[in-house]
């Protein structure tokens, strides 16, 4: 009877640290990147190119002229004026909002809002 009872403790004792364990919350691993949670960033600025896998945006940064280059993809959602628009709609010049994410040593655009459309000349009226 005492080996017994001497088991049963023996079992409880093991197992108890185990539920402990169980019970803790998982924080995120450094060292498995999957697990990371992705910051989305914001950069607003002008156009200076586009084209169908690719964005360059000029801003001003901390009082210095800075141009950041996106990677575009079919998740790319591109909204202007309220509609959505394709990578060939963005000209140069039109001013912009996007929203970006950095991954693998690139910046990858999820969403660009077309805040103004650059101004075109009017031509000269007629006398």
């Amino acid at each position: 009877m005492k080996n017994l009872l001497a088991l049963f403790v023996a079992v409880a004792f093991a197992a108890g640290p185990v539920g402990v364990a169980s019970a803790q919350p998982r924080k995120p691993d450094d060292k498995n990147p999957a697990e990371k949670k992705i910051a989305v960033k914001t950069a607003s600025g002008t156009v200076k190119s586009a084209s169908a896998d690719s964005l360059v945006v000029a801003t001003k940064a901390g009082g210095r002229d800075t141009e950041y280059t996106f990677a575009l993809d079919p998740k790319t959602i591109i909204g202007e004026e309220g509609k959505g628009a394709a990578p060939g709609d963005l000209k140069t010049g039109d001013q912009v909002t996007v929203r970006y994410t950095e991954q693998d040593g690139k910046t990858h655009a999820q969403r660009i809002t077309v805040t103004a459309k650059k101004a075109t000349a009017r031509p000269p009226a007629k006398p």
